[in-house]
Protein backbone atom coordinates (compact mmCIF):
# COMPACT_ATOMS: atom_id res chain seq x y z
CA UNK A 1 0.00 0.00 0.00
CA UNK A 2 1.42 3.66 -0.41
CA UNK A 3 1.67 4.29 3.02
CA UNK A 4 3.76 1.54 3.85
CA UNK A 5 7.25 2.92 4.82
CA UNK A 6 9.22 0.49 4.59
CA UNK A 7 10.55 0.40 1.00
CA UNK A 8 12.95 3.76 0.72
CA UNK A 9 11.18 4.38 -3.26
CA UNK A 10 7.68 4.79 -1.18
CA UNK A 11 9.38 7.09 1.51
CA UNK A 12 10.37 9.41 -1.26
CA UNK A 13 7.27 9.49 -2.77
CA UNK A 14 5.15 10.18 0.57
CA UNK A 15 7.37 13.04 1.54
CA UNK A 16 6.88 14.56 -2.39
CA UNK A 17 3.01 14.03 -1.49
CA UNK A 18 3.34 15.67 1.35
CA UNK A 19 5.01 18.77 0.38
CA UNK A 20 2.92 19.33 -2.64
CA UNK A 21 -0.14 19.56 -0.30
CA UNK A 22 1.52 21.72 1.87
CA UNK A 23 2.29 24.03 -0.79
CA UNK A 24 -1.76 23.75 -1.60
CA UNK A 25 -2.65 24.68 1.52
CA UNK A 26 -0.39 27.60 1.66
CA UNK A 27 -1.49 29.19 -1.65
CA UNK A 28 -4.92 28.46 -0.32
CA UNK A 29 -4.73 30.29 2.89
CA UNK A 30 -3.12 33.40 0.71
CA UNK A 31 -5.28 33.29 -1.48
CA UNK A 32 -8.14 33.60 1.24
CA UNK A 33 -6.08 36.38 2.70
CA UNK A 34 -5.42 34.32 6.28
CA UNK A 35 -2.74 34.30 7.98
CA UNK A 36 -1.19 37.68 6.02
CA UNK A 37 -1.65 40.34 8.09
CA UNK A 38 -3.84 42.24 5.86
CA UNK A 39 -6.87 42.19 4.79
CA UNK A 40 -6.43 41.47 1.18
CA UNK A 41 -7.25 37.89 -0.30
CA UNK A 42 -10.03 36.72 -2.43
CA UNK A 43 -12.93 36.70 0.31
CA UNK A 44 -12.43 40.64 0.56
CA UNK A 45 -12.41 41.25 -2.99
CA UNK A 46 -14.46 44.30 -4.26
CA UNK A 47 -15.39 45.34 -0.77
CA UNK A 48 -14.57 48.69 0.40
CA UNK A 49 -12.21 48.40 3.19
CA UNK A 50 -12.03 52.41 3.96
CA UNK A 51 -14.52 54.46 6.39
CA UNK A 52 -15.22 57.74 5.63
CA UNK A 53 -14.23 60.38 7.62
CA UNK A 54 -16.68 62.32 10.26
CA UNK A 55 -14.49 65.17 11.04
CA UNK A 56 -16.38 67.95 9.39
CA UNK A 57 -19.61 67.29 10.90
CA UNK A 58 -18.10 67.08 14.31
CA UNK A 59 -16.70 69.96 14.08
CA UNK A 60 -19.80 71.83 12.86
CA UNK A 61 -21.63 70.46 15.05
CA UNK A 62 -19.65 71.62 17.80
CA UNK A 63 -19.97 74.97 16.76
CA UNK A 64 -23.59 74.93 16.52
CA UNK A 65 -23.72 73.66 19.84
CA UNK A 66 -21.32 77.02 20.69
CA UNK A 67 -23.30 79.19 18.69
CA UNK A 68 -26.54 78.36 20.40
CA UNK A 69 -25.03 78.51 23.70
CA UNK A 70 -23.94 81.82 23.67
CA UNK A 71 -27.02 82.76 21.88
CA UNK A 72 -28.84 81.54 25.00
CA UNK A 73 -26.18 82.95 27.62
CA UNK A 74 -23.08 84.97 26.34
CA UNK A 75 -21.11 84.54 29.61
CA UNK A 76 -17.18 84.00 29.15
CA UNK A 77 -17.25 80.69 28.92
CA UNK A 78 -19.60 79.98 26.55
CA UNK A 79 -17.41 82.54 24.21
CA UNK A 80 -14.39 80.75 25.05
CA UNK A 81 -16.13 77.48 23.54
CA UNK A 82 -17.31 79.11 20.85
CA UNK A 83 -13.16 80.30 20.02
CA UNK A 84 -12.24 76.49 20.45
CA UNK A 85 -14.51 75.23 18.02
CA UNK A 86 -13.86 77.53 15.70
CA UNK A 87 -10.47 76.93 16.03
CA UNK A 88 -11.51 73.11 15.63
CA UNK A 89 -13.13 73.74 12.84
CA UNK A 90 -10.66 75.52 10.67
CA UNK A 91 -8.60 72.99 11.11
CA UNK A 92 -10.94 70.23 10.16
CA UNK A 93 -11.75 68.25 6.56
CA UNK A 94 -11.93 71.04 3.61
CA UNK A 95 -11.24 73.62 6.04
CA UNK A 96 -7.35 72.74 6.00
CA UNK A 97 -5.12 71.34 3.26
CA UNK A 98 -3.03 68.77 4.88
CA UNK A 99 -0.54 68.17 1.72
CA UNK A 100 0.08 71.86 1.81
CA UNK A 101 -0.40 72.46 5.23
CA UNK A 102 -2.35 75.53 5.00
CA UNK A 103 -5.60 76.76 5.72
CA UNK A 104 -8.16 77.00 2.68
CA UNK A 105 -10.32 80.24 2.42
CA UNK A 106 -13.36 78.28 4.23
CA UNK A 107 -10.66 77.40 6.91
CA UNK A 108 -9.64 81.37 7.43
CA UNK A 109 -13.02 82.49 7.55
CA UNK A 110 -13.71 80.13 10.82
CA UNK A 111 -10.37 81.78 11.93
CA UNK A 112 -11.87 85.09 11.70
CA UNK A 113 -15.04 83.95 13.24
CA UNK A 114 -12.45 82.55 16.15
CA UNK A 115 -10.94 85.54 16.87
CA UNK A 116 -14.89 87.66 16.60
CA UNK A 117 -15.54 84.85 19.05
CA UNK A 118 -12.13 85.50 21.21
CA UNK A 119 -12.99 89.27 21.30
CA UNK A 120 -16.22 88.58 22.48
CA UNK A 121 -14.57 86.38 25.29
CA UNK A 122 -12.02 89.07 26.16
CA UNK A 123 -15.22 91.14 26.94
CA UNK A 124 -17.11 89.03 28.86
CA UNK A 125 -14.14 87.86 31.18
CA UNK A 126 -13.66 91.86 31.74
CA UNK A 127 -10.52 91.78 30.27
CA UNK A 128 -8.52 89.27 32.41
CA UNK A 129 -8.36 85.68 29.74
CA UNK A 130 -7.60 82.74 31.19
CA UNK A 131 -4.34 81.78 29.96
CA UNK A 132 -4.82 78.59 27.37
CA UNK A 133 -7.47 80.77 25.72
CA UNK A 134 -5.03 84.11 25.25
CA UNK A 135 -2.54 81.19 23.49
CA UNK A 136 -4.97 79.94 21.41
CA UNK A 137 -6.43 83.47 20.43
CA UNK A 138 -2.68 84.31 19.87
CA UNK A 139 -2.41 81.41 17.47
CA UNK A 140 -5.45 82.40 15.48
CA UNK A 141 -3.89 85.72 14.91
CA UNK A 142 -0.70 84.30 13.57
CA UNK A 143 -2.20 82.12 11.30
CA UNK A 144 -4.22 85.19 9.60
CA UNK A 145 -1.20 87.09 10.00
CA UNK A 146 -2.47 89.74 12.21
CA UNK A 147 0.50 90.21 13.84
CA UNK A 148 -0.46 93.61 16.37
CA UNK A 149 -3.63 91.74 17.48
CA UNK A 150 -1.27 88.36 18.23
CA UNK A 151 1.04 90.44 20.28
CA UNK A 152 -1.89 91.43 22.38
CA UNK A 153 -3.32 88.04 23.15
CA UNK A 154 0.47 87.31 23.95
CA UNK A 155 0.33 90.06 25.92
CA UNK A 156 -2.54 88.81 28.27
CA UNK A 157 -0.72 85.40 28.33
CA UNK A 158 2.37 86.88 30.01
CA UNK A 159 -0.12 88.42 32.48
CA UNK A 160 -1.97 85.13 32.93
CA UNK A 161 0.85 83.11 33.08
CA UNK A 162 2.51 81.73 36.33
CA UNK A 163 6.31 82.86 36.88
CA UNK A 164 7.41 79.38 35.94
CA UNK A 165 5.24 79.56 32.34
CA UNK A 166 6.63 83.28 31.49
CA UNK A 167 9.14 82.48 29.52
CA UNK A 168 7.45 81.65 26.19
CA UNK A 169 4.50 84.47 26.46
CA UNK A 170 6.93 87.14 26.92
CA UNK A 171 9.32 85.34 23.78
CA UNK A 172 6.10 85.34 21.45
CA UNK A 173 4.51 88.70 22.69
CA UNK A 174 8.19 89.89 21.52
CA UNK A 175 8.22 88.18 18.03
CA UNK A 176 4.59 89.19 17.80
CA UNK A 177 5.57 93.07 18.33
CA UNK A 178 8.68 92.77 16.24
CA UNK A 179 6.53 91.22 13.49
CA UNK A 180 3.77 93.89 13.36
CA UNK A 181 6.69 96.48 13.80
CA UNK A 182 6.14 97.66 16.58
CA UNK A 183 9.82 98.03 18.37
CA UNK A 184 9.78 99.51 21.60
CA UNK A 185 6.42 96.75 22.51
CA UNK A 186 9.15 94.14 20.90
CA UNK A 187 12.72 95.38 23.43
CA UNK A 188 10.42 95.86 26.37
CA UNK A 189 8.96 92.02 26.17
CA UNK A 190 12.36 90.65 24.34
CA UNK A 191 14.46 92.35 28.18
CA UNK A 192 12.00 90.04 29.97
CA UNK A 193 12.40 87.10 28.09
CA UNK A 194 16.28 87.22 28.10
CA UNK A 195 15.72 87.91 31.66
CA UNK A 196 13.34 84.57 31.91
CA UNK A 197 15.98 82.66 30.08
CA UNK A 198 18.59 79.64 31.57
CA UNK A 199 21.80 81.39 31.40
CA UNK A 200 23.62 79.41 29.45
CA UNK A 201 20.91 80.05 26.91
CA UNK A 202 20.66 83.56 27.23
CA UNK A 203 23.68 84.78 24.07
CA UNK A 204 21.72 82.54 22.09
CA UNK A 205 17.98 83.87 22.73
CA UNK A 206 19.28 88.02 22.59
CA UNK A 207 20.74 87.06 19.28
CA UNK A 208 17.43 85.34 17.87
CA UNK A 209 15.43 88.28 19.34
CA UNK A 210 17.59 90.83 17.95
CA UNK A 211 17.15 89.04 14.18
CA UNK A 212 13.96 89.59 14.63
CA UNK A 213 13.98 93.31 15.78
CA UNK A 214 15.79 93.88 12.31
CA UNK A 215 13.63 91.73 10.27
CA UNK A 216 9.65 92.00 10.26
CA UNK A 217 9.92 89.03 7.80
CA UNK A 218 12.65 87.02 10.16
CA UNK A 219 10.26 87.59 13.00
CA UNK A 220 7.49 86.38 11.39
CA UNK A 221 9.04 83.02 10.50
CA UNK A 222 10.76 82.85 14.22
CA UNK A 223 6.73 83.12 15.25
CA UNK A 224 5.31 80.40 13.17
CA UNK A 225 8.26 78.30 14.43
CA UNK A 226 8.48 78.73 18.17
CA UNK A 227 4.85 80.12 19.06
Amino acid sequence: MLFDLRSRGRRSTVRVIYLFLALTMVVGLVGLGIGTGNTGGLLNAGTNSGTGGNGDQLAAKQVRQALEAVRKNPSAANWANLLEARWTAAGSGSNYNQSKSTYTASGLNELHRAAAAWQKYLTASGYKPQLQYAILAAGVYQNISQWSQAATAWNYAAQAAPPSEQLKPYLCLALSAYAAKQTTKGNLAAAKAVQLTPKLQRLTQKSTLQSAAANASTAQTYLQADC
